[in-house]
């Protein structure tokens, strides 16, 4: 089914970095040639990397968002979530906040709808702990530290005080990958910065705790500059703990694997992620819970239908064939570096089914990582060239503001950035997000068995 116009209209799932670059590409590639409609859960891309400056108040959640509406014009934009998807019929059918119940038919779908934060059978982790993959989360989370400074400062002196003055400045993080990592460090710079501000409190009392499962911190930069980062952070005074995890979460803190209490209002969960629950609705083959998909992004047994991003699990052409995947070929790892290349591949061969150019295989070698560390710390493995301090810091801050897709949102971080480096710390508790808000599943849409639009 065509529009009234005689046009196809190709569809796309999902407005992160893989979507966004897609239907971006289409638009320039197929012009007025077809009708393009975008499914979203939010009507801006969010350049999730920076999330942990939004959360330790350098940069504003806008700061972040670029909005659809001013960098795709002509794309169709739906704030919504998938109800049900027929792959045979053509159909979706969605619950969109403005619309109500909406009903489509498409001609060609490209199912980029990313990731979800993922979590385990943890006794309490739903509904203690916080993640860090939305600007909700983000925000909230700020917030919430800045009270905990409000109320420890303001309890009386004395000892019947001090177990929960100890419990409000403690900072409990799971996962010592990227986001776990960044976080803590980020967060910890900040609050060391400006605790001096609350009369009775200093910046020793805060207690950092980063916990792991794995025998080193951000293992994405290999062993080397994970052991440079591990001894920063611990020079900071941040209690790296490895090897352990959470066996429950309450409402005054945590019990470890190891028998370890510790006693803290703050529970930040990043141990990784899997895809976005759509996949699994599908009834398609999958990898990892990802979709299994041809070099060409094309989704095996689903003609017109292309998948890529966290969601799909790519063949990875760059890296030689390891017997460790049971696939026989590794496939490309959930970054936003491969999601945004592969946008572009699948605005390609949608095109070509539709006659216009050719059809393209994906192959991107990895560009490497940064992390930054909050101050001048950071590490970065650029092209594999492992880099420390200073130069990382610089490293990683121009990649940062290449990769985000609009001029004005990168005139706005950078123009933020210079402030923080000149201007005091800003300390602000706007309570714009309620607890139960930012909790993971009602942050990232899950919680009802919901499926996301991203």
């Amino acid at each position: 089914m065509t529009t009234t116009q005689g046009r196809p209209t190709v569809m796309v799932i999902g407005g992160g970095f893989a979507g966004f670059y897609a239907i971006r590409r289409l638009q320039r590639v197929l012009g007025g040639k077809a009708d393009l409609v975008l499914v979203t859960a939010s009507d801006y891309l969010l350049y999730a990397p920076l999330l942990p400056e939004v959360a330790n108040g350098v940069l504003e959640p806008r700061d972040i968002a670029v909005p659809y509406r001013q960098t795709l014009r002509g794309v169709r934009v739906l704030v919504g979530r998938v109800r049900e998807l027929d792959l045979t019929a053509h159909t979706i059918g969605l619950d969109c906040p403005e619309e109500g119940q909406v009903d489509l038919r498409w001609d060609r779908l490209v199912i980029a709808p990313g990731s979800v934060t993922r979590q385990f059978d943890i006794p309490g982790l739903r509904e203690h702990a916080h993640g860090m993959k939305t600007l909700r989360e983000a925000t909230y989370l700020r917030d919430h530290i800045i009270a905990q400074l409000d109320r420890a400062d303001a309890l009386p002196e004395g000892p019947e005080n001090d177990d929960e003055r100890r419990r409000r400045l403690t900072v409990v993080a799971v996962g010592a990958g990227y986001t776990g990592t960044e976080l803590v460090a980020q967060l910890q710079f900040w609050v060391s910065r400006v605790t001096g501000r609350w009369g009775r409190l200093d910046p020793s009392q805060v207690r950092w705790v980063l916990v792991d499962v794995a025998p080193q911190v951000l293992p994405e930069l290999g062993s080397r500059l994970g052991a440079h980062a591990l001894g920063r952070l611990r020079r900071r005074g941040i209690e790296v703990r490895l090897g352990v995890s959470l066996s429950e979460v309450d409402d005054e803190g945590v019990t470890l694997t190891d028998g370890t209490r510790i006693a803290t209002n703050t529970v930040v969960w990043s141990a990784g992620i899997v895809p976005s629950p759509l996949m699994a609705s599908l009834g398609l083959p999958t990898q990892r819970g990802r979709l299994e998909v041809g070099p060409d992004l094309a989704v095996r047994g689903a003609p017109h239908v292309w998948a890529l991003g966290d969601a799909a699990a790519v063949p990875d052409l760059a890296v030689s064939e390891r017997s460790d995947n049971a696939g026989g070929r590794p496939i490309t790892a959930p970054t936003a570096q491969h999601a945004q290349r592969q946008g572009p591949v699948a605005a390609a061969n949608v095109a070509a089914s539709l006659g216009l150019g050719v059809s393209r295989t994906y192959r991107h070698r990895d560009l490497g990582l940064v992390a930054d560390l909050g101050g001048w710390d950071a590490v970065a493995k650029p092209l594999g060239v492992p880099l420390t301090g200073p130069v990382a810091k610089a490293v990683a801050r121009g990649y940062h503001l290449l990769a985000l897709p609009s001029l004005s949102a990168r005139v706005r971080v950078a123009t933020n950035w210079l402030y923080a480096s000149v201007l005091p710390t800003r300390v602000a508790r706007l309570d714009l997000v309620r607890r139960d808000d930012a909790l993971i599943d009602r942050a990232q849409g899950i919680e009802d068995a919901g499926v996301p639009g991203s």
